[in-house]
């Protein structure tokens, strides 16, 4: 520590002394000079000069992987966790639109039961052998299927009815006694739910949350990957910036020993040395700050590639091949425009609300008629079984003969259509005075209204955003062609300095304040150039066209396909 604050009292004093006039100069002698920089060397506890500088590597822990932008853009679309999320939401939706369809489904009904019952002999209709109660055996064994009908609306039902009665009446025909029938009915809306009910209403509303599912996780993968090009240009930017604090503590090294010869040969003050040696920690702190910088770019470039702790990417040192380069591409801002109000996912996300908000007024007004239904039925009945034919005495119970007969004489019957029934009617109901409904389409219709009204505001904020993405694009093309310019400059301006420097023309402090302009100005050069990258990549996120830039394929994005290679 008491180092460092030696350090710093000189980075901060020797410029001082440099800069002061040729008469303050001649006032402290050579001998006092040497004083002090022994004072300064002894309070650092270390002999005048400093240490070869050790280059300070990052975390080398774990293989090396060599990553080009395309791969990174890859493996985040396999691999990214967030995505991997996403991609649940349209399965999700499925499922909710297949049960919503399921409504259509036919439905299987069967029933089977016994029963007995001996009844109280009330009347010479209810007597049996013996004049006691009649006794009934019912087993009762029916099915029938149930279809509810897209178009229009309808129900149909269709029922196949059979029980067998034995019974030890004495007036009884058949004994044991089979009944058939066959039964159709069919419900038709004529007004309200006729043309879309509420199981219509939600297979529509679903099948478009359905698209918008589809959409939103094509905007959520356009968006990662505008976020893992960003993330992997700047870990190029920190992996040059790391070269360049390399480069410039190379020249303060340099800086240092050809001081430190001119010292021994008596051709420098031994004053210029310790600046040199300040500079020269400087930049070795630089170096150390843009080391940090790189580990934390690469952890966040990580962070978008990886599927977890456990993927071998995470233990790796990424090596980031693709470097970035400066084309000054021309902006037709007004295709990009128009290509931005086709391929936005708001914007389609919003004319996907208005057909949501569309169907959900439709359906309200449907709601709000009267409900008129018709009704159609048409049966057939059959009966069979043992048949008992009685002789003409004209009292109960007297001697009689039996035809045998089964369950095929009921379906006998009922195949011939012997006992047919129909009917045929209308049902009515109509709501008297302004109802909940009236009030409900009259706020369906202003929130169409409103949707329709924020379609075209997101319209024209894309048209704002594209424009000024086009204007942020062009002014940082500028600006890396003027850092391109400045560091050019820049260079040769420590060129001629170092050349000054050895014929004795220029100073220590004008060196190292010339190396300190180069480093800014290649940190400038990479700064714009990254600028320009990011501008470029937001250009084509605000257009929607990162996927199709990057030669990127959604294929079934709703089974979970991932994303190919086009």
């Amino acid at each position: 520590m008491r180092r460092m604050q030696v350090i710093r009292t000189l980075v901060v004093a020797v410029p001082a002394l440099l800069l002061a006039s040729a008469p303050l100069r001649a006032q402290v002698s050579e001998a006092r000079l040497k004083e002090l920089i022994k004072q300064a060397a002894d309070a650092a506890g270390q002999p005048i000069g400093f240490s070869e500088p050790q280059s300070i590597n990052a975390n080398t822990n774990g293989p090396s992987v060599s990553l080009t932008l395309d791969d990174a853009v890859k493996l985040a679309l396999d691999r990214n966790l967030d995505i991997r999320v996403q991609r649940l939401n349209p399965q999700l939706q499925d499922i909710a639109l297949m049960s919503a369809k399921a409504f259509y489904t036919p439905s299987l009904t069967t029933a089977f039961n016994q029963s007995n019952s001996v009844g109280t002999p009330s009347s010479q209709l209810q007597l049996s052998a013996g004049n006691r109660g009649v006794t009934q055996d019912r087993l009762v064994y029916n099915a029938g299927v149930s279809q509810n009908v897209g178009w229009g609306g309808g129900l149909l039902t269709a029922t196949l009815n059979n029980n067998r009665n034995e019974s030890d009446s004495n007036n009884a025909l058949f004994n044991p006694q089979y009944n058939a029938n066959w039964q159709f009915v069919y419900t038709q809306p004529l007004l309200r739910d006729f043309k879309i009910d509420n199981t219509r209403r939600t297979i529509k509303v679903t099948r478009v949350n359905r698209d918008i599912s589809d959409i939103q996780l094509r905007a959520s993968m356009t968006n990662l990957v505008s976020n893992v090009k960003n993330a992997y240009w700047d870990y190029v930017f920190a992996t040059l910036a790391v070269q360049v604090a390399q480069q410039s503590l190379e020249l303060a090294d340099k800086l240092v020993t050809d001081n430190q010869t001119r010292v021994e040969i008596g051709t420098m003050a031994p004053i210029d040395v310790v600046q040199a040696q300040a500079e020269q920690a400087t930049r070795r702190q630089a170096l150390v700050i843009a080391q940090n910088t790189k580990r934390t770019a690469e952890l966040s470039l990580k962070r978008l590639i990886v599927s977890g702790t456990e993927d071998s990417n995470w233990g790796a040192t990424i090596d980031p091949v693709d470097r970035p380069d400066f084309q000054d591409d021309q902006v037709d801002l007004e295709a990009a425009i128009r290509r931005a109000l086709t391929e936005r996912t708001d914007v389609a996300i919003a004319k996907k609300n208005i057909e949501n908000n569309t169907t959900t007024l439709g359906y309200l007004r449907d709601q709000a008629l009267p409900i008129v239904d018709a009704q159609a039925t048409y049966g057939v009945q059959g009966i069979g079984g043992t048949q008992l034919i009685r002789s003409n005495t004209g009292v109960l119970g007297s001697s009689f003969t039996t035809v045998p007969g089964g369950i095929n004489d009921a379906f006998s019957s009922l195949f011939q259509n012997r006992y047919p029934s129909w009917t045929v009617g209308v049902n009515v109901t109509y709501p008297v005075g302004t109802s909940t409904q009236d009030a409900a389409v009259a706020r369906a219709r202003i929130q169409l209204n409103q949707v329709e009204a924020q379609v075209k505001q997101i319209e024209l904020q894309v048209a704002t955003e594209v424009t000024n993405a086009a204007i942020n694009l062009r002014n940082t093309a500028e600006s890396v062609q003027a850092a391109q310019a400045a560091r050019e400059l820049s260079l040769r301006r420590l060129e001629a300095e170092q050349s000054k420097f050895e014929v004795g023309m220029s100073t220590n402090f004008q060196v190292v304040q010339a190396q300190r302009d180069l480093n800014d100005a290649r940190n400038s050069e990479l700064r714009a150039i990254l600028n320009y990258q990011k501008a470029r990549v937001e250009f084509e996120r605000l257009q929607q066209t990162t996927l199709q830039n990057t030669n990127i394929t959604i294929v079934n994005v709703g089974g979970g396909a991932g994303a190919g290679g086009a």
